[in-house]
């Protein structure tokens, strides 16, 4: 049990401290400036009228944004926003369906550091959030209030002037994808010990075994079989650690792993659905329709993917 906890635990800390939490700084640091610059504002000013027929409002960009460039936890405030401030139950369905679609940055961001496409990634993450958003809005979520009781749609961040100012800001930037990085290791080293644990159980050698011949007439390879469970039941962050490893143990490759990114990067699993709907209490009500809507932008951007990469 020792020989599976310590290595495992050695590996998490190095994707953590070597990968995650470098990229998360840089990132969330240049989201935070532009956001302090007024920058974020004026991009949702003028995108909001745009992305209006697919059910989405200004504070959904912001979403969007935060998902793509920060992390899959970073919208839960905007969502929080969004429901205080009066947003319908129609436009949060689709605004969380989008955010569901979405490649989340604590993974393709450190992926790309191990191959994966970002830039491709990044418009399929837009193509599928859009798509997921409209299927929910004109969709699975017409049923929904769409009584709106907006009190404020801007956003309220500090102000970056000066030397001082600007230093302030990327100090809690810093501070903030500390904590982010520090939150994931538990489930990183958890993941990879429960990996390690079923490799050498032979579970993994016996599922793909046994699912060989149905992948191999559907063109699949069974090497996606590990990271695609990690992925549902433990989250972004842990597949993206047995990526990581199997990628070191030559059992992945990087032209798999930008097929396969449509359905591997995005928070609709155990933990992203847990977290994101802690928002609040008309958010978590309206889990399902977006949940079903982002099925639409998955399997949009999973068949991108696959066509492109």
């Amino acid at each position: 049990m020792i020989d599976i906890i310590l290595p495992a635990g050695r590996a998490a800390i190095d994707l953590a401290f070597f990968v995650l939490l470098p990229v998360i700084v840089v990132m969330l640091s240049l989201m935070r400036l532009l956001e302090a610059k007024g920058l974020l504002d004026w991009v949702v000013a003028r995108l909001a009228s745009v992305v209006q027929p697919f059910g989405l409002t200004g504070l959904g960009i912001f979403a969007a944004l935060q998902i793509n460039f920060v992390s899959f936890a970073a919208p839960v405030a905007t969502l929080t926003m969004m429901e205080q401030r009066g947003t319908s139950d129609r436009h949060l369905a689709a605004t969380l369906a989008m955010v569901f679609a979405m490649a989340q940055a604590n993974a393709s961001l450190p992926l790309a550091a191990l191959g994966l496409d970002w830039g491709l990634t990044l418009l399929f993450s837009l193509v599928g959030g859009l798509v997921a958003a409209a299927a929910v809005y004109h969709g699975f979520g017409r049923s929904l209030s769409s009584e709106e009781h907006l009190t404020d749609d801007t956003l309220h961040h500090p102000t970056a002037e000066g030397a001082k100012g600007i230093l302030d800001v990327i100090n809690r930037a810093g501070a903030e994808a500390f904590k982010i990085t520090i939150g994931a290791i538990p489930l990183l080293v958890l993941s990879l010990v429960f990996v390690t644990a079923l490799r050498q159980a032979g579970a993994v050698d016996a599922l793909s075994h046994g699912l060989r011949p149905l992948l191999g007439a559907l063109g699949i390879d069974p090497a996606l079989i590990l990271p695609t469970i990690v992925k549902y039941l433990a989250g972004g962050t842990a597949m993206l650690g047995t990526v990581d490893e199997m990628l070191r143990q030559g059992q992945f490759t990087t032209t798999l792993l930008n097929q396969s990114a449509g359905f591997l990067i995005n928070p609709l699993d155990l933990p992203g659905v847990a977290i994101l709907v802690s928002a609040g209490r008309r958010v978590a009500a309206v889990w399902k329709p977006a949940a079903l809507g982002a099925g639409v932008g998955i399997v949009v951007r999973t068949l991108g993917h696959a066509l492109l990469a």
